[in-house]
């Protein structure tokens, strides 16, 4: 009920200071007149992706259902087998959230798995999976048996190959990337062949498919590293921002925390000077276990006034104040660790046409957050975007992904920004990415790839040094060039 209670307060003042709504909102913005809309087209033959700005025209879709048996195996052997004879690409999705088409392949095959098959073998404490098997999956298999995936997103949407090949992370601690939670996997290269890939069978093809983007083989099924479920306790902390990397690294050092997460605050007047950190240790009783129910009604209560902070900087002050104060004297209570991660993405859909939910995420060392915090100070106030949240976590260091972000630890810093769906809105983001890259990469940081496509080809190499070597590794494996995607079209695949 603790949970519920914070939440409840959140909902009962917001509605004191008058707020109605998201679709309130548009009865207070500045006017449209004059201003081009990007409005997607939709129907068949197009395929688009969480940013709703990623609308390309694909040859076909295929949706594959079969378990990863040989039937599913045949299958993909026979859409690459056409798609190689006509020169098109193909690309597999799941939930395709990324936002610049990276699970598109224009004009091509795109192929969407549907197969929720998970087997469990708890003396190794692994669960083997179809690659598209989403998370709410994995959860709903593990759970009953008293386990928890060790590493996945934030949300259960996604699936598991997916969340592979952009070497996704969560939060965790202290793991690196949830690729280094995969024992093994098999999949299908584009010449045809079932090869079987970990850290000591064809190793080399399973570092290029961890954040390899669907580049390297069309993955068919993994074996995963599962964990123990526990129900947890938070706690809370608020401190100066510029104190937060140390003090979450310190953190993360205690093996007592097994996850962990922070806020800033985003209020302009105080923009990136204040931090809250949260991080979750064991309670006592360990005993009876609920089933895992995710957050349900107060994780949406709480989504909405999210929401209200849109062009309303009393709100975000508001949203900080009840985070750090009301909160914590309310508590959260005890949450089990499945329960936590049991979130789906819709709870944060802002239910407005004439917007789209940005995401950016940039990853900095602990010990030079300081000079990230100005970097943003000094590009994201200025720009045209409205910022509602960043969320920090700890990455462990990745020394196996080619295209690794963390090649030493970082603190990976989930900004989210609502985009106006016009053409200035667009122009807007670009020129912000751009400044945002250039600050963060000069101090040794670097950008997430699933994002919008407004970086330079310069700025892609500045970051992944090994950009070069992977996409000749790929040229050798797939001579055709079949297994593409916009990612590989302009950037990978652009010779510098």
């Amino acid at each position: 009920m603790a949970g519920l209670t914070r939440r409840a307060a959140l909902l009962g003042a917001g509605a004191a200071l008058g707020v109605t709504g998201t679709r309130a909102l548009k009865s207070s913005n500045p006017s449209y007149d004059g201003v081009t809309f990007i409005k997607p087209k939709g129907g068949a033959g197009v395929l688009n992706d969480a940013s709703e700005l990623s609308e390309a025209p694909i040859h076909k879709h295929v949706v594959l259902k079969q378990d990863p048996s040989e039937a599913l195996v045949s299958a993909l052997r026979v859409e690459l087998k056409e798609a190689q004879s006509a020169n098109r690409p193909l690309n597999i999705g799941a939930a395709r959230h990324s936002m610049g088409a990276q699970a598109i392949p224009r004009n091509g095959h795109a192929i969407t798995f549907e197969n929720a098959s998970v087997e469990l073998d708890t003396s190794a404490q692994t669960y083997r999976a179809h690659a598209g098997a989403r998370w709410s999956d994995v959860i709903t298999a593990l759970d009953p048996v008293g386990f928890s995936p060790a590493v996945m997103q934030s949300n259960n949407n996604f699936g598991l190959a997916a969340t592979f090949s952009v070497n996704a992370h969560g939060w965790p601690v202290p793991y690196g990337p949830m690729g280094h939670t995969v024992r093994s996997l098999r999949m299908v290269l584009a010449s045809g062949e079932l090869v079987t890939c970990s850290r000591s069978e064809n190793t080399d093809l399973f570092n290029l498919a961890m954040g390899g983007y669907g580049l390297i083989g069309l993955i068919v099924d993994m074996e995963i590293d599962m964990v123990p479920n526990q129900r947890l306790l938070p706690t809370f902390e608020e401190l100066p921002a510029q104190d937060f990397g140390t003090r979450f690294l310190g953190a993360i050092g205690d093996k007592a925390v097994s996850m962990a997460y922070g806020r800033l605050n985003v209020d302009r007047a105080r923009f990136f000077e204040d931090a809250l950190m949260i991080t979750y240790r064991a309670a006592d009783d360990q005993a009876d276990l609920p089933a895992a129910s995710g957050s349900g009604l107060p994780s949406r209560i709480a989504a909405r006034v999210y929401r209200w902070q849109l062009g309303n900087e009393r709100m975000k002050r508001f949203r900080w104040w009840m985070e750090t104060d009301v909160g914590p004297a309310l508590g959260d209570g005890a949450s089990t660790r499945n329960s936590l991660i049991n979130e789906p993405v819709v709870t944060l859909d802002d239910r407005n046409p004439h917007r789209t939910d940005i995401l950016h995420e940039y990853f900095v060392t602990p010990e030079r957050f300081p000079e990230f915090l100005e970097v943003c100070r000094a590009v994201i106030p200025k720009s045209y975007q409205e910022f509602l949240n960043v969320t920090l976590r700890y990455i462990a260091q990745d020394d196996q992904s080619y295209l690794s972000y963390a090649a030493t630890p970082r603190i990976a810093a989930v900004m989210s920004f609502s985009q106006e769906m016009t053409t200035r809105g667009e122009a807007g983001m670009k020129r912000m990415t751009k400044a945002l890259i250039d600050g963060i990469v000069g101090i040794g940081g670097t950008y997430y790839l699933p994002y919008r496509p407004h970086a330079t080809v310069e700025q892609l190499h500045r970051a992944y040094p090994r950009t070069a070597e992977f996409a000749a590794k790929k040229r050798a494996l797939d001579p055709t060039l079949t297994l593409r995607n916009a990612l590989w079209d302009n950037y990978i695949g652009v010779r510098t």
